[in-house]
């Protein structure tokens, strides 16, 4: 087991963590992994569900019984694909730490999972919840925006920001893609012109490609006058990108694409999922 690729997938039983789920499986599917369905005791998110049931009497098992009927139809559809394996653990507590700290225990390499209604999408571009996730997580983070269904990726989008990190990112991405035999596209977008830009990502390159041995990538320079972060929408847009990943180590640029101001701007992130890298 220890060399088994492990996947947290929090669910609240609510539509886009459904949708999560699905990407969880057939990323799973893929990399013969092992699955766990995590649920944190929430009563507010129960009450939505389930809204006669005012104290909480059945919630255990209203819980319970959900979990094993997606462990079922996951297990049905994913174990015959090649996933490894499908759990299901619901605990008590806060929901953004009681998760990562499940995750640390299970010791996931990645963790799935929705983000929230479309209200305060638009306003934060994640969920609140999911934004705690991704700032506060130590592993990698596969969010899934609403109304986003699995596909097969034909193209990841890797945002670059030249630091020494991206070499082993890359390759991260490499190592995902082939599984889909997807297109790589390593892009970093400039707010300038300038000769140094172009300097900048001729090194990158050279540094970059000698660690690849993937054919579908290709690396691209695209200069915007405005935001960055719509530069980037701009490209994904353009290019037609089914993931969108990025490295949190940039801290900098990671805030520049995800800053509040930005958002009401970004719609069409709300229809990419988001791959944050956390480590190697």
């Amino acid at each position: 087991m220890e060399n088994t690729f492990k996947i947290l997938c929090p669910t609240d039983f609510s539509e886009c963590s459904l949708n999560a789920i699905e990407f969880a499986t057939r990323l799973g599917e893929k990399l013969n992994a092992q699955l766990v369905l995590f649920h944190v005791l929430n009563r507010e998110d129960y009450l939505k569900l389930s809204p006669m049931d005012q104290d909480g009497a059945n919630q255990v098992d209203f819980v319970r019984e959900k979990l094993t009927n997606l462990q079922k139809a996951v297990t049905y559809e994913g174990i015959p694909n090649g996933l490894g394996g499908c759990e299901v653990v619901f605990r008590e507590g806060k929901i953004v730490a009681t998760t990562l700290e499940y995750a640390k225990e299970f010791k996931a390499d990645m963790i799935v999972c929705g983000t929230e209604g479309v209200n305060e999408l638009r306003s934060q571009i994640l969920g609140s919840r999911a934004s705690r996730m991704v700032e506060q997580s130590d592993r990698d983070i596969l969010i899934v925006p609403r109304k986003v269904f699995f596909k097969p990726p034909r193209k990841f989008v890797y945002a670059s920001d030249y630091i020494e990190e991206d070499k082993l990112a890359v390759q991260k991405v490499v190592e995902m893609a082939s599984l889909f035999d997807s297109e790589i596209d390593i892009v970093h977008v400039s707010s300038s012109q300038k000769a140094i830009d172009k300097s900048l990502h001729h090194a990158m390159v050279e540094e970059i490609q000698p660690f690849i041995r993937y054919e579908k990538i290709n690396f691209v320079l695209k200069s915007y006058r405005d935001d960055l972060a719509l530069g980037l929408e701009n490209y994904l847009l353009v290019a037609k990108g089914d993931i969108l990943v990025t490295l949190s180590k940039k801290k900098s640029f990671f805030e520049q694409i995800f800053s509040k101001n930005l958002s009401k701007k970004m719609s069409y992130f709300l229809n990419k999922p988001l791959w944050v890298i956390k480590g190697f």
